[in-house]
């Protein structure tokens, strides 16, 4: 998850930066550099939509994880429960 932040970081970063080349330079952007930004445009945009789908997909995990813990300590206070009953019983 990390990797993508960093590779979102540095997309955007460079993006900014190719960016106030354009804006600083005397001869203006040329097509080429224009189109080139709108590629970078394009694969920030598509790398945020793929963080996001990520996000939600780990929070839909953490909470089966969460369900399945909670069901996990009741089954084990049911098997004490059980256990301490039987050794009632045996006595």
């Amino acid at each position: 998850m990390t990797k993508v932040r960093k590779s979102v970081s540095l997309l955007l970063a460079s993006i900014l930066f190719a960016g106030m080349l354009g804006l600083s330079s005397c001869s203006g952007v040329s097509e080429e550099e224009m189109a080139q930004l709108d590629a970078l445009k394009a694969e920030v945009s598509s790398l945020q939509k793929d963080v996001n789908f990520l996000k939600s997909e780990k929070s839909k995990l953490e909470r089966e994880i969460a369900e399945k813990n909670a069901k996990l300590e009741q089954c084990q206070k049911e098997i004490a429960e059980t256990k301490a009953n039987l050794k009632k019983m045996g006595k």
